[in-house]
Parts: structure tokens; sequence; C-alpha cells
């Protein structure tokens, strides 16, 4: 029962070990919150407020009340309020109340009755050279040497879009 031996010693899990096992709390933006700037989460991010600036994030709730002014990267979306923005995510769900200005890629998309979206929606599989278990995931940060790329891209093809054009 109380032997000397030291080889049942178990060494307690620090902070970081104990922190990683179980998932943090979502971060809560409140709706009387103003934040200018960009957020950056591995977690969850609830926004109620004002976003003026991109968000890099896992998973991104948009509360009724909430405005975003720009750019969202994330895993997972749901978008029950305004976002005035280009949105890239994997699973993005538009609810009846979402108001979208902006293009969207994504590899899944849900659009409730009553939703509001004005802009491009593009079904993709960003970075699927970098699959895990078989499943493409979306990069979450932006590569500025593929701006140049995406913008020439974009522009060859506007200029073949297959619409005939008539002059009169």
């Amino acid at each position: 029962m109380f032997s000397s031996s030291k080889n049942n010693v178990v060494p307690a899990k620090t902070k970081q070990q104990a922190n990683s096992d179980k998932p943090s709390a979502p971060s809560i933006l409140s709706s009387d919150l103003h934040v200018i700037g960009n957020l950056n989460s591995d977690g969850e991010i609830q926004i109620d407020g004002v976003v003026d600036g991109d968000i890099f994030t896992n998973t991104l709730m948009v509360g009724e009340s909430a405005v975003i002014n720009g750019e969202i990267h994330a895993n997972n979306l749901i978008v029950h309020g305004t976002i005035n923005g280009q949105i890239k995510a994997n699973s993005i769900s538009l609810m009846k109340t979402a108001h979208v200005v902006g293009d969207i890629l994504h590899e899944d998309l849900a659009i409730e009755k009553g939703a509001f979206l004005e802009g491009r929606c593009q079904r993709t599989t960003i970075g699927s050279d970098k699959k895990e278990s078989g499943k493409a995931k979306i990069n979450l940060f932006k590569d500025k040497s593929n701006d140049d790329k995406d913008k020439s891209e974009l522009a060859a093809n506007n200029g073949q879009s297959g619409a005939a054009r008539t002059t009169a």
C-alpha cells in the first residue's frame, strides 16, 4: 500500500496540457462592442456587435445584431446577422435573418429561405493539395503570393465567360 518505490509516480499535467485536452469556451463580442482591427482565434468566436476588420477562426457564429465589415476565413460559419466582405469557409449556413454582401468560397453551403445574399458563390476545395484524412481544408491564412495569381485567373475567367456579346 505505501511502498517506497518511486516507479508508480505519475507526473501531474501541466496547465498547457490540461487546457489542450478540453475545448476552450467561445469568445463572445457582445452587441455593445465595436472592434476595429483583425480577430484571430483557434477556437470559436460569437459576434453580436460590430467588427471592422478581418476574422480568422475555426468556428464563427454571427448573431442577428452583428455587423462585420471585412473578410472572414473560417472552417465553420453560421450567419444570422450582416456581413460585408468576402467569405472563405468549409461549411457555411446562412440563416433566414442573414444579410451578406460579398463573394463566398465554400465547400458546403446552406441558405435558409429569407436570407439575403448579394455576391458570387463558388464551391471550391482551396488547399486540396494539403488533404488531411481524405478531406480538403480551406487555407485560413492569406498567402500574398497567390493574390496576383487569383487576380490574373479572375481576369482571365471574366474575359472567357462564355456569354455572347452583341453590339448594335
